[in-house]
């Protein structure tokens, strides 16, 4: 069996925090829409799925980075496309946007594996 352990340091609380950060700004934007609560969902599968101790997920930690790293850029996709960009009552989204690009950042160069 083999036991591989991620190390944590500042960079990977940091990605804990973005996402935490990022699934509770959605859970909270106009709730209860399907499609934010699901999106908030989504942050949280992620964040599990790249630091839980789950086998599977575990062996396939790489692709489990590009994945979440993908599901970031759909988010900011669909922002642009169809988020409110008016100032100042879209702040909140390029605040939200900003977090998830910093945590896009911080996953590509994330190597704690």
């Amino acid at each position: 069996m083999n036991t591989t352990q991620t190390r944590f340091g500042v960079k990977q609380f940091a990605i804990i925090l973005l996402t935490l950060t990022s699934a509770f700004i959605h859970f909270s934007l106009l709730f209860p829409d399907p499609l934010f609560i699901l999106n908030g969902l989504g942050y949280l599968a992620f964040l599990g799925a790249y630091f839980l101790p789950i086998q599977f997920t575990q062996q396939r930690h790489n692709l489990v980075r590009w994945a979440f790293v993908g599901y970031i850029v759909i988010n900011l996709l669909a922002w642009l496309a169809i988020g409110d960009k008016s100032w100042p009552a879209g702040a909140l989204g390029y605040a939200t946007k900003l977090i998830e690009i910093v945590l896009m950042v911080l996953l590509l160069t994330d190597r704690s594996k």
